[in-house]
């Protein structure tokens, strides 16, 4: 029998071949970041492994996928609940982003610890939204939606193993590699011509509104290895000829420790695909949507320390209006530092940050009284605190990653209300609940404490 970790763990192995050999760029990325992930330890050993052990990093991946209606999601929620992921966050890029991206997301991943340790795989899921007037008029909605209606993105065979997995948590290997087979089938790029008319109709609002409502399948849009140091594997992604993007999305780099999550890519590369013209005829083209990511993962925030950060980011925003031509790294670096502990224990001690906490082992039987309060437990060395690493995404780095890849900015027209998509709304499309990240940190944060006050017999839970 093959279990939900092997399942997610071979299927993001076979995800991965096979954008390498549609995209030979990603296998480039791969390689260097396996190779400033070895210089990194080479160099900080034991700290580097401070987020996450070195094998860990190096298998980990995100992808992300698009799809074009509530059914259409409900069939990925059940392939990614073949393989124990769970919809965690309601992101809307439509907000977070300056140019036309229409969808809303969330992030498929194991939630459970130990699952997370075996394979944190990940994938970012985006659903288009017609329902937005003011990306999409009466009209095109109605043929997008009657398009959308049209295709089928998941063979019944797949969603029926899905199901079988989902509900006993393995399947017979036989029946794993079939399933296997049919799921990443299932994100190939299709090689069937694509309505040129109708795709430049949908590109014209959008080009990520073109990638979901414009073709006939569905595929992976990116992967996304975890790095070590982003910033040095820019740098080496450049000098081999690669052209990334403007910028890396997220917090700046700075003295201070690693915080949520540092994210680039290169730019999307034009892919030659079969184009049908409106009299029929079928011609070679291209197009340009896909691309590959790199991510470096720093400490999960609590929601102060998330509300901090956000604030930090508009008067980063603020400032760089008000005095033009600044370097707005900079900008950061400096707020940051202004604004941020830069060291784990006063990210700790002023809760801004989650770790978890954990018995010393041999220091309850040296005589002393253990202290009552939690920061002189770790500070006198009965306790140890490990930073909880940031699992999730933000809306503004994805929308960020998704703008810096289109070569227009598509169209919006802001004098209609936008129409109303929340967490709660995604849940009953879903039909499982949307998990809320910062629950699931302050829940493994609250378990650790618990295991700390029974070992002291404590009543509650040290603060």
């Amino acid at each position: 029998m093959i279990s939900q970790w092997q399942l997610r763990a071979a299927f993001a192995q076979r995800l991965s071949d096979m954008y390498g050999r549609e995209v030979p760029a990603y296998t480039t990325l791969v390689d260097v970041s396996r190779e400033v992930n070895e210089d990194v330890l080479r160099t900080q050993g034991a700290d580097a492994e401070r987020l996450g052990s070195i094998s860990r990093v190096t298998a980990e991946r995100h992808g992300a996928v698009r799809v074009g209606t509530p059914t259409e999601l409900q069939q990925v929620a059940r392939i990614f609940g073949a393989l124990g992921m769970h919809p965690v966050g309601f992101y809307d890029l439509r907000e977070a982003a300056a140019s036309a991206v229409p969808v809303v997301s969330t992030a498929f991943r194991p939630v459970d610890g130990e699952e997370l340790a075996r394979n944190p795989f990940r994938v970012f899921t985006s659903l288009l939204t017609p329902a937005d007037p003011r990306f999409f008029d009466a009209d095109l909605r109605a043929r997008l939606e009657n398009f959308l209606a049209g295709r089928q993105l998941f063979p019944p065979e797949l969603l029926d193993l899905a199901d079988r997995a989902e509900a006993a948590g393995e399947l017979p290997e036989a029946d794993a590699e079939r399933f296997l087979q049919l799921a990443v089938g299932a994100f190939e790029l299709s090689p069937e011509p694509v309505d040129r008319a109708w795709y430049e109709t949908l590109e014209r609002v959008s080009a990520v509104a073109a990638d979901i409502g414009g073709v006939r399948s569905t595929h992976i849009n990116h992967l996304t290895p975890r790095v070590l140091d982003i910033d040095e594997l820019y740098r080496r992604m450049t000098e081999r000829g690669i052209e990334m993007i403007d910028t890396i999305q997220g917090p700046p780099r700075w003295k201070g420790p690693d915080v949520l999550l540092r994210q680039t890519s290169f730019r999307a590369l034009a892919e030659p695909r079969a184009l049908r013209t409106p009299d029929g005829e079928v011609i070679s083209g291209a197009l340009r949507v896909r691309f590959g990511e790199v991510e470096a993962r720093g400490i999960a925030l609590t929601r102060r320390g998330r509300a901090r950060y956000d604030a930090l980011l508009a008067r980063v925003d603020e400032e760089a209006a008000r005095r033009p031509g600044t370097d707005r790294a900079d900008l950061a670096r400096a707020l940051w530092a202004e604004e941020l502990p830069d060291n784990e224990q006063e990210l700790a001690a002023q809760g801004l940050a989650h770790f978890t906490y954990h018995l010393v082992p041999g220091r309850t039987h040296d005589g002393n009284h253990p202290p009552a309060g939690l920061q002189d437990l770790v500070a006198r060395g009965w306790v140890r605190a490990e930073p909880v690493v940031y699992e999730d995404f933000l809306p503004r780095s994805a929308a960020g990653i998704f703008q810096s890849n289109l070569s227009e900015e598509g169209t919006r027209n802001n004098d209609q209300e936008a129409a109303a998509y929340d967490s709660a709304w995604l849940s009953g499309v879903l039909g499982r609940e949307v998990l809320d990240p910062f629950d699931l940190y302050e829940e493994q944060q609250n378990r650790s404490l618990a295991q700390v006050a029974r070992a002291f017999g404590l009543d509650r839970p040290p603060r």
